[in-house]
């Protein structure tokens, strides 16, 4: 018999018990971690503690925004307990109606991109990007939430929706408006969990891709990131050419 299996009922609920007490609600996953990986559960623990739990740059209520705006992007209908600690940080409905408005213009996003791309012969003058912004602008200006928070939650759906071309641009939107580097990597953080660790290797490559090709004015340490050399995986350690991102 090994050691899961000596496991007691007891015990795994005394684990879930003492999840239950940091975040005030269980999901299904931790109970099935509990008594089948509890190593797991409590590395998974320390890393949504530290992702979610643990104020860094984003204010609560910066961050829970961010966080509807992402679950709203990826249909995580479980995890309502972000409407309520949104509501606890000070925010409103049409707030939370503009969260719901970023998920849908990004995902709806390759409309936008199917005309740019494919109808521009008889739309000469059509330009896809000022397009979205002008969509994005009259969505939200009437809900009052901040340009910064805007892109932040922008930056964030893109790459749940692997949007990797919103993505730049949300970026290099960002970087003009000044926004603090530390919060732009922390809501692109908040996607690891709901929008796959995957998505946001991804994300990470397109950041420092701008980086590189000076399309963004990033500072010293994020400079010092993006250029340091064999970050591309197996494949560059391997001497494979891997395929550009879209």
């Amino acid at each position: 018999m090994n050691q899961l299996d000596s496991q007691t009922p007891a015990e795994a609920l005394a684990k879930l018990d003492a999840v239950r007490a940091k975040r005030g609600y269980l999901l299904p996953h931790h109970g099935l971690l509990a008594i089948t990986a509890p190593e797991m559960l409590e590395a998974y623990d320390a890393a949504y503690t530290a992702m979610t739990l643990t104020q860094r740059r984003l204010t609560p209520h910066d961050k829970e925004f961010v966080w509807l705006a992402v679950l709203i992007s990826t249909e995580e209908a479980l995890a309502t307990h972000h409407i309520a600690k949104f509501r606890e940080a000070g925010g409103g409905d049409d707030e939370i109606e503009a969260a719901a408005c970023i998920a849908s213009l990004t995902s709806g996003g390759c409309s936008l991109d199917f005309v740019g791309d494919h109808w521009r012969d008889h739309l000469p003058t059509f330009e896809t990007r000022p397009m979205r912004r002008r969509l994005y602008r009259a969505a939200i200006d009437r809900l009052g939430v901040s340009d910064r928070l805007v892109l932040l939650a922008q930056a964030a759906v893109a790459v749940c929706l692997s949007r990797w071309r919103d993505l730049r641009w949300t970026l290099e939107d960002a970087y003009a408006a000044e926004i603090d580097e530390f919060e732009i990597a922390e809501a692109i953080e908040l996607t690891m969990f709901p929008g796959s660790v995957p998505n946001f290797v991804e994300a990470c490559d397109v950041w420092r891709e701008l980086v590189v090709a000076g399309d963004v004015s990033a500072s010293p340490l994020f400079e010092s990131w993006a250029r340091m050399t064999g970050q591309g995986g197996y494949d560059e350690a391997a001497g494979k050419t891997r395929t550009a991102n879209g």
